[in-house]
């Protein structure tokens, strides 16, 4: 008789023992999760930190830049083109006439 007693109190108490084993796993898992959390934001402040020290930019910042100069490049070459274009008429119009073939 007692030894089913005990019987089941032991059942009772490794159930117990392996909740709270779950539990302490779980919230050993949180602690981790928020620590990771954690420790990417401080490397990636510091990462931050010293790209600014180095004086370097964003991809971003990069690429608009470079949208800006290919724009102006070809606002350069058209503004070149027309230039060539009215300096051809300016001096198609300001030429002198041909000379006559002469007599003879």
């Amino acid at each position: 008789m007692n030894g089913g007693n005990g019987d089941s109190g032991m059942r009772g108490g490794k159930r117990g023992l392996f909740d709270d084993l779950a539990g302490m796993a779980g919230g050993a898992f949180s602690v981790m999760a928020a620590m990771r959390t954690e420790v990417e934001a401080m490397a990636r402040a510091q990462v931050e930190a010293m790209a600014a020290k180095l004086d370097l930019v964003r991809r971003e910042d990069l690429d608009a830049t470079m949208e800006v100069a290919r724009r102006a490049r070809e606002e350069a070459e058209a503004l070149a083109a027309r230039v060539a274009a009215l300096e051809a008429r300016l001096a198609a119009e300001v030429a002198p006439p041909p000379e006559p073939p002469p007599a003879g």
